[in-house]
């Protein structure tokens, strides 16, 4: 008796549940903006400590090549977005 109980409420349990909604796939552009407006500024602003607090004792001839090390990783960076977008508008521009 308690068997059928049991085996008539699990049953129950499983035809009411309702199913998740099919999945829709990750938001890269979320994910990129989030970085661009929260982890970039944050990461830049610890550099400029880092290198603010090596002039301070007067290592200024590693602050300037790490400072130009950053600019030039800054600038492949930006090559890499300008390419990203070159190559969308030649993908579009063949196949469209």
């Amino acid at each position: 008796m308690i068997a059928t109980e049991l085996a008539g409420q699990v049953a129950t349990a499983l035809q009411s549940t309702v199913l998740a909604a099919e999945p829709t796939g990750i938001n890269t552009s979320g994910i990129v903006t989030f970085f661009a407006k929260n982890i970039a500024p944050i990461l830049l602003a610890v550099l400029g400590v880092i290198f603010i607090g090596r002039a301070s004792r007067g290592e200024v001839s590693r602050v300037l090549t790490s400072s130009a090390i950053a600019i030039v990783g800054l600038a492949f960076i930006a090559g890499a977005a300008t390419l990203f977008f070159v190559g969308d508008y030649l993908i579009k521009l063949i196949f469209n």
